[in-house]
């Protein structure tokens, strides 16, 4: 039998997929248990497959009903930031704009493109979500983030990417402890030392690179503790508690007892970089790039 698939069907599915409990979904939709069964034998007789496996003491979601799953998702936040900006719309207002960022894009470039958009945009509404790399790209992603501020080596199939910043590494160190070199900084001064790092969680590919340094160096650093933040590294490493390699820009803005000793005579840089979704509709997207690409002339 055909039946024609409404939208209830899918946020039936959701809910049933999100709890994996008949009784419990259904109680969260205010229907009755059969009722909801009803539905998803419908959904699953339109899609010719079962989309759970179901006993008397389990619910389970089969391999098409996990790709559903991550369909319907994108499907009802698209339909929540639609609602999202029509309000705003309705409220003279060009729309709402979500924001992840990194501790360095805050010295970068952040607070100029928020006092740009402000001044061309007054009402718009803006959300700022201090994120890892790799949580920022997995909301972007399902769009659940309008851009991003991050450092990657390169981005996935369907996500644009603008480079802001390119800038060389520095060592962070206790304040006067290490008096700072007239010339080029010695790391290899710095083998005994303990090295607290940003984590693989804020970014694989940003952990990497700086493990390159040390590969050049020919040793291998003892890194006693890692962290996704900045500020949390610069208290560790004022407290005695090791060294740090991290972006030169973050000596802005911070005020913490410790001295950055630049490596700019490094081959590594890191670079900062816009992202967003291809598919992703917001009307406020071509202003922000706007605004982005005329700071980047600025600079």
């Amino acid at each position: 039998m055909n039946y024609q698939i409404e939208l209830r069907h899918l946020l039936y599915f959701k809910v049933v997929a999100e709890e994996l409990h008949f009784r419990r979904a259904a109680e969260r939709l205010f229907i009755a248990q059969p009722g909801l069964s009803r539905q998803i034998k419908q959904l699953e007789d339109y899609y010719k497959t079962n989309l759970f496996i179901r006993d008397k003491r389990n619910v389970e979601l089969t391999e098409a009903g996990v790709y559903l799953k991550k369909e319907v998702d994108l499907i009802f936040n698209q339909l929540s930031n639609v609602k999202d900006h029509i309000e705003k719309i309705s409220e003279g207002k060009i729309t709402s704009l979500k924001l992840g960022f990194i501790g360095s894009a805050v010295q970068a470039i952040l607070p100029q493109l928020l006092v740009e958009l402000k001044q061309k945009q007054p009402l718009i509404d803006i959300t700022l979500n201090e994120l890892s790399n790799e949580v920022q790209m997995e909301m972007i992603h399902k769009q659940e983030l309008d851009f991003g501020f991050v450092r990657i080596e390169s981005t996935p199939l369907g996500i644009q990417s603008v480079p802001i910043l390119t800038e060389h590494f520095s060592l962070v160190v206790p304040k006067n402890r290490f008096p700072k070199a007239k010339g080029k900084v010695n790391l290899m001064d710095f083998t005994e030392e303990p090295f607290i790092l940003f984590s693989k969680e804020y970014s694989n590919s940003y952990y990497e690179l700086v493990m390159s340094i040390f590969d050049d160096h020919g040793f291998e650093p003892n890194v006693t503790l890692k962290t996704v933040n900045a500020l949390s590294i610069f208290n560790l490493v004022s407290q005695g508690l090791g060294v740090a390699i991290v972006p030169t820009s973050l000596k802005k803005g911070y005020h913490t007892h410790v001295d950055f000793l630049e490596l700019n005579h490094l081959p590594q840089r890191t670079t900062l970089s816009l992202v967003w979704n291809k598919k992703n509709r917001n009307p406020g997207i071509p202003l922000m790039l706007e605004i982005v690409n005329g700071l980047k002339g600025k600079s």
